[in-house]
């Protein structure tokens, strides 16, 4: 069995995500990725037989719009709408960096994660 990923790395976003109301207000810089895996069907030139890398982006474009004061709440719904839109898939696995969270240090990013696998 052949098992296919189709990824989106590091989608940058600039969103309001956040617990405090400051950073509500103020806003940061967020890296998204989505991994997907599927089993591969042979045909490779008909996006019915894969997962469309522009769909993925769009659930992603949608999902950082929209406001929320935990990442793990934009991170559900990502991997939620993903596997509506492809119940075939293996596995999916979003992720967000927020890049230089508000707090003491010199911090790169904090990072949420979820992965689902198909049982």
């Amino acid at each position: 069995m052949l098992i296919q990923t189709v990824a989106l790395k590091d989608v940058k976003f600039y969103a309001l995500h956040g617990y405090y109301p400051e950073e509500q207000l103020t806003g940061n810089h967020f890296l998204v990725s989505i991994e997907v895996t599927f089993n591969h069907s042979g045909d490779t030139e008909n996006l019915l037989h894969t997962v469309n890398y522009e769909v993925l982006n769009t659930i992603m474009r949608e999902e950082m719009a929209n406001t929320q004061k935990m990442l793990e709440t934009v991170v559900k719904k990502m991997l939620d709408r993903v596997l509506e839109h492809y119940p075939f898939l293996l596995s999916i696995e979003v992720g967000i960096k927020k890049m230089h969270p508000p707090m003491p240090g010199e911090i790169n990013h904090s990072f949420v994660q979820l992965r689902y696998t198909a049982e």
